[in-house]
């Protein structure tokens, strides 16, 4: 899962923040299965809110003619999710992972673009520092969300 750098233009922005989208969706499935009540269900939230994201993507670049890229088959996965703590781990990674990719959109785009952009990031960045709690990691918030470490 690497971290990429600005796009040129807001189309490429908004494709790179779609793939990011497919790959958070499928994540969460691996991680669902390792969590079990709040944790399980605010998987699902996490999994929903990704789904609404990748569909008004989906939606708005089909419409204005940019890249739409295609969902894969299937994702590597940066580790094996064996239990709950691994669960955790993966899912502040997607989190941060996906900001990143949202964060990149920012600086080239405009107008309601940049909303969504930033609205996206920062539903990220506040379900990092939730699963971040769940895990007992520390610090619970980075400083700036999406940019690499």
């Amino acid at each position: 899962m690497n971290r990429r750098t600005a796009p040129a233009a807001p189309g490429d922005a908004l494709a790179g923040a779609l793939a990011a989208e497919y790959a958070a969706i499928y994540a969460y499935g691996p991680i669902g299965v390792r969590l079990t009540d709040a944790d399980r269900r605010a998987a699902r939230t996490a999994e929903a809110a990704h789904r609404a994201r990748r569909d008004a993507l989906v939606l708005q670049l089909s419409a204005t003619g940019g890249p739409v890229p295609a969902d894969q088959a299937g994702y590597a996965l940066p580790f094996p999710v064996t239990d709950r703590a691994s669960a955790l781990r993966l899912a502040v990674q997607v989190e941060e992972r996906t900001a990143a990719f949202w964060r990149a959109a920012l600086p080239v785009t405009t107008g309601a673009d940049r909303t969504r952009a930033l609205n996206a990031l920062t539903d990220c960045a506040v379900r990092a520092t939730r699963w971040r709690r769940s895990a007992g990691i520390t610090p619970l918030t980075v400083p700036f969300p999406g940019r690499p470490a």
